[in-house]
């Protein structure tokens, strides 16, 4: 079966992206925290908890997808927009579930269960069944029908039947 190497490529990834992620967000809310106190004890490090806040679900909104598109490029897949999507989609998701959980603590984890969920999903994700044959324009390049319309396949050494 075909889908076993894949899956199991995605599921390393998708692990490593999980905790990559889950870093990057723990880490800014932490400088979140900081920037909070500083601010209560009146000296400001020149960025609000708001900003840090903000900073923290940019950076985990990018940084899974990011790090599942390369890691699986490097492992050698082609075609994984869909597992990036759907991981990406149930990452979100959690984050926006589980982020009560993380916030009121600095070293707070999101729920396991709903970390284990993204990274089952991605590797369902990667699972689809791909396309692999060629269509469109590289399928007409590669039969000789690269012309469209009347005409096609006639003229200067076009198709197999020219003149």
């Amino acid at each position: 079966m075909t889908f076993v190497p894949r899956a199991l490529k995605t599921l390393a990834v998708a692990l490593l992206a999980v905790a990559a992620a889950h870093l990057i967000l723990s880490d800014t809310l932490r400088l979140g925290f900081s920037a909070e106190a500083s601010a209560a004890l009146g000296s400001p490090q020149g960025y609000g908890a708001d900003q840090a806040f903000t900073t923290a679900l940019v950076n985990t909104a990018l940084v899974l997808p990011l790090v599942l598109w390369a890691g699986l490029r490097i492992a050698g897949e082609r075609k994984v927009g869909i597992p990036v999507l759907v991981a990406s989609v149930a990452w979100m998701v959690t984050v926006w579930r589980g982020l009560d959980a993380i916030d009121d603590a600095p070293g707070a984890l999101l729920p396991l269960p709903s970390l284990a969920l993204v990274v089952a999903v991605a590797v369902l994700g990667s699972l689809v069944p791909r396309r692999t044959g060629s269509t469109g324009a590289a399928a007409r390049v590669v039969t000789g029908q690269e012309g469209a319309g009347a005409g096609a396949g006639q003229g200067a050494g076009r198709g197999p039947h020219a003149s």
